[in-house]
């Protein structure tokens, strides 16, 4: 084939690939809260920050829009949420129950996927202080994807934009350290491998449960007297 009749093909590969790239560039500001809860997001200024056309910064944002990361407000444009005590608090509770039946099911199959390890393993080597919540997403989407059922694995995706958020927040303030998080993780692992569904799944609950519960505690600390909480 000529390289002229694959012009239209790489052509449309490279328009698919820069707004994703340019979501990927933005989901890893919004988790690392370098673009924090409230803020907006337009297309004129991520059209102006990666030199990209409005429609491709567009494109951008309603991918982060689709995942849960970005809300759309009338007449106010794209915003990182704000969640509630509320918010946070279904979302975990959401996700160790699906988590739960995943890691059960994974268990049953007696397998870890490499990339699970390879993330932990980043996890259990690094500093105190390291950022520590794209190897913790990892892990967790890739013990999930591993599992074989594909609804499953989607139930699970639409939890997590909204709690890669909360993941942001857990990583931003400090409430675990890598270390303790890989040893949880590493448990998480054995039970796996040796096999035994029920105690994958209930120490997934357990894990997903102790981060809500730092992150519910900070965001109570964090309330001012008199405040309300939602």
């Amino acid at each position: 084939m000529s390289d002229a009749a694959r012009a239209p093909e790489t052509a449309g590969s490279e328009i698919a690939r820069v707004p994703a790239s340019v979501a990927e560039a933005l989901r890893s500001d919004v988790i690392a809260v370098r673009i924090r809860p409230g803020d907006a997001v337009t297309e004129a200024a991520v059209s102006a920050r990666f030199a990209v056309s409005r429609p491709t910064a567009r494109i951008a944002i309603d991918q982060l829009v689709r995942a849960g990361l970005l809300r759309r407000e009338p007449n106010r444009g794209a915003r990182v949420p704000a969640l509630s005590r509320h918010d946070i608090a279904d979302l975990y509770d959401n996700r160790a129950l699906v988590e739960g039946a995943a890691l059960a099911a994974l268990a049953r199959l007696g397998s870890v996927p490499a990339d699970a390890v390879r993330s932990n393993r980043t996890l259990a080597e690094a500093p105190d202080d390291a950022p520590f919540a794209a190897d913790d997403i990892a892990f967790h989407r890739a013990l999930v994807a591993a599992q074989p059922s594909p609804r499953l694995t989607r139930m699970h995706e639409g939890l997590m934009g909204e709690i890669e958020l909360c993941i942001g927040q857990v990583d931003a303030n400090s409430l675990w350290r890598p270390a303790e998080i890989a040893s949880q993780h590493a448990r998480i692992l054995e039970a796996v491998t040796a096999g035994d569904p029920d105690l994958a799944a209930t120490l997934v609950r357990e894990h997903i449960e102790t981060s809500r519960d730092r992150l519910l505690a900070h965001a109570d600390a964090q309330t001012r007297p008199g405040q309300p909480h939602t």
